[in-house]
């Protein structure tokens, strides 16, 4: 480019114009033969003509210096305009150390030259080492911020010692050998069902339950190989007859009665996947909750029950599907032995269906198992019924809720509504021989912290400062009435399978005894005693619970009567019945009505 003269004070002659013009004249020829050169070439970047570049204009420079020295004309001021002028020429034909850092040795394609552009004004804004430290600096904030950030903890599960796995493997109890009755539990199947087995084996039970799968998801990962065949060398190495005595739970999320055409297929492809488990563990018997209506018609959705179980059978060859015995809550089915009897009717293979009894839920649901007369009548109502023969296995389970409740809230045994006598009328019923009696009970045991309790206590003695300090003042009695309100700490509880391994004992001492022993009177009250507290809760909440659906009930039916125009007595009475009181219950109808004829 040519360089431009600074206007200076003292004058130029024309020597120095003429100097001036030479070199404006030499450039113009140098940018005139740059022209003729290939339009291709000027995309052809390398160190080589960059240098060739700058050694021609410096050369044009040094030329014109020699030629003003030789003409010998010149002041001062023409020297120092010349001096500019070299300098200035010299200056731009040097190449910028941020352009020589970017030239690159390869041809730029005409697609290419728009985006090379791009480039060289990124390279004119900073130059490489400048992005890298810039680069190096934010990498080190960024660093230096996730090191303040805090770090979640880890948490650190304390190793068992030998000593304690060694004390867990050993069994709580011996199992009983030659028992005409086999008591067990529903275990846990954690980490594979075939551990099970051993958890049966440590609790000294002869017969147990399980969950093949998550009973609380749809989706589950397949039975693994090894786990299949541990679970048979465990039946096998610790004499659990798997086909008898192994009595797995069905999932809660399973309602084969389920009108919804996807949803019933998933129900039932759920339901399948377990009875395929089933014939792959070599188990036998399948215990699951028929379903509910879901307000559907009763008779519409037992078909639907039956139709899944009649497709199930077809599609496997070993499994008995055991319908539930439930408590009666809402619209589910199976806590009348005619919802039982019903479904039974409409399987094809009757070889392979059968009915386990829940002791619990047929408590709830109206059924007396407390005393001996009373337990005869329902076995044989059943018996008519549906026929004992369907009987395959047992749930053995206390209620916490009084009789008629339709709750199932399972209590453990002897603690109660039904009570130690009814669980001796099962231990001691011949029917129920050989048969898996698995019991449900809670095994949740309630454990002392010295720390919550001195806090609570703590806030006890605290409150009762804070309402005497503060008597008077807002602030301070809102203060007070926080503290007071708060909520008392929540109980902590493990789970102690030592429970479930005396109750297995005491059920099996219960066979072939009677009931009017010393030790059985005194092992009834101590139960009774132990479960007074839980009873007196239970019943208080289903009385109330009792009235305010008695008043609501009453309600409706003088309602019915002061608006029902033009309806008959017959059609009254039978809106009563309907709605579950008897009319000597409501002796104040007569007056209703007379009231709304006046």
């Amino acid at each position: 480019m040519p360089s431009s003269t600074r206007k200076s004070g003292n004058p130029v002659d024309s020597n120095s114009t003429t100097s001036v013009k030479r070199l404006q004249r030499a450039n113009r020829d140098s940018h005139e033969s740059e022209g003729n050169v290939d339009s291709r070439s000027e995309h052809v970047l390398t160190q080589e003509t960059s240098k060739k570049a700058r050694g021609t204009k410096a050369s044009k420079a040094a030329t014109l210096v020699s030629e003003t020295d030789q003409s010998g004309r010149k002041n001062s001021a023409t020297q120092e305009v010349q001096q500019e002028a070299v300098n200035s020429e010299i200056a731009s034909t040097k190449t910028p150390k941020k352009g020589r850092n970017r030239v690159k040795a390869k041809i730029i394609s005409a697609e290419d030259e728009e985006e090379e552009e791009v480039k060289d004004d990124k390279v004119k804004e900073g130059t490489p080492k400048k992005v890298r430290k810039r680069r190096a600096a934010n990498q080190e904030e960024e660093a230096e911020q996730a090191c303040d950030e805090p770090t979640p903890k880890k948490v650190k599960r304390k190793r068992k010692t030998k000593e304690e796995k060694e004390a867990e493997a050993m069994p709580l109890a011996a199992r009983s050998i030659g028992l005409s009755m086999f008591v067990g539990a529903h275990v846990s199947g954690a980490k594979g069902v075939h551990n099970s087995v051993t958890n049966c084996v440590h609790i000294g039970g002869n017969a147990f339950a399980l969950f093949l799968k998550s009973q609380r998801k749809w989706e589950n990962p397949p039975l693994q190989d090894d786990h299949r065949d541990g679970f048979k060398s465990n039946c096998i190495e610790h004499k659990y007859d798997a086909m008898s005595h192994v009595l797995p739970h069905g999932s809660y999320l399973v309602n084969l009665a389920q009108e919804d055409p996807d949803r019933a297929k998933q129900a039932y492809d759920s339901f399948l996947e377990d009875l395929h488990r089933c014939e792959a563990l070599g188990i036998r018997l399948y215990n699951f909750h028929p379903g509910t209506t879901n307000n559907a018609p009763r008779p519409a959705a037992i078909a639907r029950i039956a139709s899944a179980l009649n497709r199930a059978h077809a599609s496997t060859t070993t499994v008995t599907l055991l319908l539930e015995t439930m408590a009666g809550s809402g619209n589910v089915i199976g806590s009348t032995f005619d919802d039982l009897a019903s479904i039974i009717s409409l399987i094809e293979d009757k070889s392979r269906i059968g009915v386990c009894l829940d002791t619990c839920h047929l408590f709830a649901a109206g059924y007396d198992l407390r005393s001996p007369s009373s337990f005869s009548s329902v076995m044989q109502e059943f018996d008519e019924t549906v026929g004992l023969k369907y009987v395959k296995a047992l749930h053995l389970n206390d209620s916490k809720a009084p009789f008629g409740s339709r709750r199932d809230l399972h209590a453990n045994i002897g603690t109660g509504f039904l009570g130690l006598r009814a669980f001796w009328n099962v231990m001691n019923e011949r029917r129920f021989e050989g048969l898996p009696m698995v019991l449900e009970t809670p095994i949740d045991r309630k454990i002392d912290d010295d720390k919550v309790e001195m806090k609570a206590k703590k806030d006890i003695v605290t409150d009762g400062e804070d309402e005497q300090e503060t008597n008077g003042k807002n602030q301070g009695k809102a203060k007070g009435k926080n503290k007071g309100s708060a909520k008392p700490p929540k109980e902590k509880t493990v789970e102690d399978k030592s429970i479930w391994a005396r109750e297995i004992k005491m059920l099996e001492s219960l066979i072939g005894t009677g009931t009017e022993r010393e030790e059985f009177k005194r092992m009834e009250k101590e139960l009774a005693d132990e479960g007074a507290e839980d009873r007196e809760k239970h019943q208080e909440a289903y009385e109330r619970k009792l009235a305010k659906e008695q008043k609501v009930k009453t309600k409706d039916i003088g309602s019915f009567f002061v608006t029902g125009k033009g309806k008959t007595n017959l059609e009254a009475q039978q809106a009563v019945e309907d709605a579950g009181s008897p009319l000597s219950e409501l002796s104040d109808l007569s007056d209703l009505s007379n009231d709304s004829d006046k």
